[in-house]
């Protein structure tokens, strides 16, 4: 129980922190605001704890510069450096014309050079050092003339900025991240791009040089080719809709652009029903004990399904085509094998095939057909993103020859959720 109360008063903590930050960061001139405030707090002690009978009681004029001196902290951020001058003014002003109580920190000037130096450039920073090697040794002698008070007051102001040097490490870390998070995400974008339209283009090419053979043997295909190609044409528009929808959000002057899920398994029937379309036989077959996957993982099967059968159509000159999904315990094996054109030597002396989808273990050698391969561990453009997908979620990717060195298979295997395992009895 102990360790659940800690647990959740951490959680509490964290959600409160999180919030804080989010404030912070849509406006920060609250957070301003609030830290003066909180400064001024701390100043205001020494003004309501009593006074030794020897020395002089607190006034309502020493009271008011305290606040004078905490008031441009509100600015910190807009211009650092000014409210540096400007707490040093009337730091010096506070002590020379009234003797107002001490205070065991000099909480505004740690403030504003934290703020210096997490956010000023580095000829600000540097006036600010030269500045602080006068003050603080005239401030000292003004008050104590103490070398324990000069040695703790140089450590607190090189602490305050190291700390904000660190502030400042920290923001171009983070700054950098998002930069390469946004990096990923464009280039997720492009792969995603690349499949929908690699696909739709192989087909509609395909199905239009049938055309004109159809229409002076059949007719009757050439109409059924036709309607492919438009369709083909529409359900790419839609999946690039689908897909680039969140990246125009807003800019719809009816609303937010459509964000609908991306392709799973339930549109692969579809997608293979495309690909007969354009006259090559399609086999699909799942074994093992299917159930739903994760949004993400299911539409990368679909995708690797795609640009699988993608580059059967492009290259293989293949009559047949097996899709296989075989469900493990803890894993989803997904299997695509035609009968057309197998691997071929390339010049490099890799295995390759004329369509430039090498063979591959985790890659493969460079193709003569399209330049699409890479050597060592490259593969096909195509056969990349499968493997750069199936590695997105721990998997694996495999191509080469079919079965007994006929055809070509493509196989990947990516890791899902163990099967749920019935429950032991019913409450009643």
């Amino acid at each position: 129980m102990h360790g659940e109360a800690r647990g959740a008063v951490q959680r509490s903590a964290r959600r409160w922190w999180e919030r804080g930050r989010a404030l912070a960061s849509a406006r920060p001139l609250v957070l301003d605001i609030g830290l003066a405030l909180l400064v001024q707090a701390a100043m205001t002690m020494p003004f309501v704890v009593p006074r030794p009978p020897e020395l002089e009681p607190a006034s309502w004029p020493a009271y008011g510069l305290t606040t004078l001196t905490v008031l441009p902290l509100v600015w910190r951020r807009r211009a650092p450096f000014a409210v540096l001058l400007a707490v040093l003014a009337t730091s010096a002003l506070y002590r020379l014309t009234l003797d107002g109580p001490g205070q065991p920190l000099p909480y505004t000037g740690l403030v504003i050079v934290h703020t210096v130096a997490a956010q000023s450039s580095p000829r600000k920073r540097l006036a600010t050092g030269l500045l602080l090697l006068v003050a603080v040794p005239v401030g000292v002698w003004l008050n104590s003339r103490s070398l324990r008070e000069l040695t703790f007051s140089f450590f607190v102001f090189a602490a305050a900025y190291v700390f904000g040097r660190l502030t400042d490490a920290r923001r171009r870390d983070r700054h950098v991240e998002a930069e390469r998070a946004a990096a990923r995400e464009r280039a997720r974008i492009a792969r995603e791009m690349h499949d929908i339209l690699s696909h739709a283009v192989s087909l509609m090419i395909v199905q239009a040089e049938a055309g004109p053979v159809a229409v002076r043997t059949a007719p009757e295909r050439a109409e059924a080719a036709f309607d492919a190609i438009s369709a083909t044409g529409r359900d790419a528009m839609v999946q690039l809709r689908q897909m680039l929808g969140v990246l125009r959000e807003g800019d719809e002057p009816g609303g937010a652009a459509p964000r609908e899920p991306q392709p799973g398994l339930d549109e692969l029937p579809a997608l293979l029903d495309r690909i007969r379309a354009g006259g090559l036989s399609v086999e699909y077959d799942t074994r093992g004990r299917a159930r739903p996957l994760p949004e993400a993982t299911a539409a990368t099967v679909f995708r690797i399904v795609q640009e699988a059968l993608t580059n059967t159509v492009r290259h293989a000159a293949a009559r047949t085509v097996t899709v296989r999904l075989t469900y493990g315990e803890r894993d989803l094996d997904i299997e695509v094998t035609d009968d057309g054109r197998g691997p071929q030597t390339a010049p490099g002396g890799g295995q390759g095939r004329g369509d430039g989808r090498a063979e591959t273990g985790s890659g493969g050698g460079r193709g003569p057909g399209d330049g699409r391969a890479e050597t060592g561990s490259g593969g096909g453009h195509g056969l990349v993103g499968i493997r750069e997908r199936a590695a997105a979620h721990g998997g694996t990717a495999e191509a080469g020859p079919g079965p007994d060195g006929r055809g070509f298979r493509v196989r990947v295997r990516v890791p899902v959720a163990p099967a749920a395992e019935p429950a032991a009895g019913v409450a009643r």
